[in-house]
Parts: C-alpha cells; structure tokens; sequence
C-alpha cells in the first residue's frame, strides 16, 4: 500500500460523532487532516498507511465537532459576578456602569481573549460574539485560537467606543478590511444591530441595507424580556419581531439572541425569513426573563440554536451546561418522552452552523470541512457505562471533561490546557483589571 502523507491523524477514537445527515456514530475510527480540512474518516486500521506530522491516539475517548456558542458576549468576561440579584434591567443599569469604568480597547482584548480561553477549554470552537470595539476583540479572540465570528455594534448613541452613527457605518464598511488584516480562521461577515430599543426604526434600516450591500448576517437581541415587548409596543405599535421586519433587518441571515417572548406571528415571521433563534437558557431563567419555548419554533420551522449570553449574566460559557439545561426544559414543557437528545447536541453543532452560513465548512465531521474538533475523555466515573452516547453528552459531559481541541486543524487545547495563551500571565493581567474596577466603582 502507497504511504500518504497528513498533517494531522487523530486514531482509535472510541467513539466518533459526525453529526451528518444520518447522525452516524462510528466505533473505534480515525479521521486525518491536512490544511486544516478533515481528508479521510474511515475504521482505524483502514488508515494505518498513513505517514502524519502529529498523531494523536484517541482510544477511550470521543471524538466529535466543535460546540458552536451562536450568542456570547466575551469581553464581559471580565464582569463575572458584578450584577448579582437583579432582573434584565438591573443588570444592564449595573454592567453598563461598570463597562464606563472598565471596557476600553485594551480591556476588551483581554476580556475576549480571556473568554476564548475558557470557550476553548469548555470545548467551544465557534462564537458568534457582540461587543464593542469589535476590532480589539477580535484580536484578543483569535490569539487564543477559537473561530470568532464579531463585527461593528450599531447604538443610536456613542456608547463606550464614543463613535458617532457615521463612523460606525465608516467601520462597517471596513469591516472585511479588518478581518483580513488581523487574520485568525475563517468567518462570515456579520453586522450587531444591538436591539430594538437601542435603535431607531431609521437605523435598523439603514443597517439592513449595508447587511444587504455586504452580504452580511445580522444579530441582534430581541424579545428577551416583556417589558422590553412593552416598550416597543408602546412606542412603535409593534413588536420587536414585526419592527424588524418592517425596518428590512430580517432581508438579511438575522440569528435573534434570546427571542424568550414572541407571538404566533412572530414565530411566523422569523421562520419565514429563515431566521434562527440563539436561545440562551441559563441567562433568561437567572434575570428571570423566562423560558422560550422552543418546541413550538421548532414545529412552525424556526430554527433553534444555542449561546451562553455574556458570563456577567451566566457567570460562565460552558455550552454543555447550556445543552443540558435546555433539555430539561424542554422535556418540563414538552413531556420527556417527546425529548430527543441527538437533536438538542445538533443544536450546538450543526444546526448552529447553518444559522451561521457555514453548514459547509464546519458544524459536523465529514470530509472536505474544516477541522473543528474536541476529544472527551471517558475515562471518568460519570460516563461510565455508555448505553446511549447522546444522552452522555447531552446529560453528562461537562468542560472538564474536554480534553483536546482543534480549530482548523491547530490542535489549540492539548491535554486541557490552552497550547497558545499562558494562563498565569493573562490570570494576572486579569486581576489587574478586577482590582482598578473595584477601586474606580467606590469614588
């Protein structure tokens, strides 16, 4: 047999989760790499033959795509624990105070990178992530390695980055400039639209068409509470779905962050336009914003994916709280006999990447994309036995017991520790910031 030559060999996964069209789970498989794409997935001895750079034996582990966060806000990581008690509102009364005090370009960069790391180590290998100063942290993200999809936040007012409305147009319109000058893997172009009460019927429009003009996705929050329904019902005789859509938003691959509370026309709406909810669990049940019921999107073809919310409102980013968390709920509202965990893990896999635009690339193990991928350990007396692998993962696996990701094909976290940021020296850096916060916070 002729000896190939690979960049990377992941073999003798015990288990392989490829999250395909057929859901196919393979035992004691390899799949190689080469130019960051998966090239070969086949049974371990099939691949014996070939000759790679690195390889890493995955016996007694399971090997499956990259979590997919479709709603985040990184930077807030350095916020953690600072709003406590309060509801919606409260918490952004608290948290924008605190980000005068905190979140110049410097802050955020650190922020982010500090969220990355924790995403990565969580096994997160994708973010959707709105924040300002958005060139800063993508900076701080892609150090760190993760596949972090941002761009330019639009507000009616300045805001922390003190940028006029025509600037941030200035910004957008530089965006994919931008992009390619700081480099990192591979994303779509995507435009942050705040919310609804942050934004006159005026701007969103305006944002709509530069969307249009860019071939750009859309995020933006929406419905997460009731009195933010209120307040745009008062205000414009509309929800904040139908506002969208009358302002031209959802022309546009619009993924919606939260969407606790929307209507049957709602629903209507947004799965019309192919829109796709970012539900975010455990941030709505802490504020006590309430629980979308995602069944009913699902049935009326709203697609549902997955986000943690900035941890200054989930006090962390692991998805795999995320994931089980939503599958309780579900199984509350719906009855458990209706709940199917393969389709919540899709959730945060594949069908977040088709939110995203990028079903081709990354989102499930096949050849051809691109190899996003995290190794879990079984070796654990919480995983043992396995009778039924996508109940494991859904109610079982937790950060800890991530052992190794790849974005790319870079292998980021090896033996679970990040292989491109030292922990000690962003943990210091971190302090530093955590400790003028506090000192600014008592004058």
């Amino acid at each position: 047999m002729i000896t190939s030559k690979v960049d990377t060999l992941i073999f003798n996964a015990s288990y392989l989760i490829t999250v395909n069209k057929e859901n196919q789970v393979h035992k004691n498989y390899s799949i190689a790499i080469t130019n960051g794409q998966i090239t070969h997935i086949a049974p371990t001895e099939e691949l014996a033959h070939l000759e790679a750079k690195n390889k890493f034996d995955a016996h007694g582990k399971i090997l499956a795509p990259g979590l997919i966060n479709t709603h985040t806000h990184l930077a807030m990581s350095l916020l953690r624990g600072w709003a406590e008690g309060v509801d919606l509102q409260g918490f952004l009364d608290r948290v924008w105070t605190a980000e005068s005090l905190t979140m110049n370009p410097e802050n955020v960069e650190l922020g982010t990178r500090l969220g990355a790391v924790e995403s990565l180590l969580a096994g997160t290998t994708t973010t959707l992530d709105m924040y300002l100063f958005p060139d800063a942290a993508h900076k701080g993200a892609v150090s760190a390695g993760i596949r972090h999809i941002s761009g330019p936040i639009f507000l009616d007012f300045p805001g922390l980055d003190g940028l006029q409305w025509e600037q941030r147009i200035e910004l957008a319109k530089n965006w994919q400039q931008v992009l390619s000058e700081i480099g990192g893997p591979d994303v779509p172009t995507f435009l942050m639209p705040h919310a609804t009460y942050t934004l006159s019927p005026s701007h969103l429009k305006q944002v709509s068409e530069l969307a249009q003009q860019m071939n750009a996705g859309i995020s933006i929050h929406i419905s997460e509470n009731l009195s933010e329904n209120d307040q745009i019902q008062k205000k414009y005789s509309k929800t904040p779905t139908a506002l969208l859509e009358s302002s031209g938003v959802l022309q546009s691959q619009t993924i919606v962050g939260h969407g606790v509370h929307l209507t049957d026309d709602d629903i209507k709406i947004l799965a019309k336009f192919h829109a796709a909810i970012a539900h975010c669990p455990g941030s709505n049940l802490k504020l006590g914003s309430g629980i979308a019921d995602i069944k009913k999107y699902q049935d009326s073809n709203l697609a549902v994916t997955l986000g943690t919310d900035g941890c200054s409102s989930s006090n962390d980013l692991d998805m795999w709280s995320v994931i089980r968390l939503a599958a309780n709920l579900y199984s509350e509202r719906n009855g458990a006999e209706n709940l199917k965990a393969d389709q919540i893990f899709r959730m945060a896999t594949i069908e977040a990447a088709k939110a995203l635009g990028l079903e081709d690339s990354i989102g499930s193990i096949e050849v051809g994309k691109q190899a996003d991928l995290i190794l879990i350990d079984l070796n654990k007396p919480h995983l043992i036995p396995l009778h039924n692998i996508f109940a494991q993962l859904v109610f079982a696996v937790g950060r800890a017991d991530v052992s190794d990701v790849w974005v790319d094909g870079k292998h980021v976290v090896a033996a679970s520790k990040s292989t491109l940021v030292e922990f000690s020296q962003l943990s210091a850096q971190v302090e530093k910031v955590s400790i003028r916060l506090h000192e600014h916070s008592k004058k």
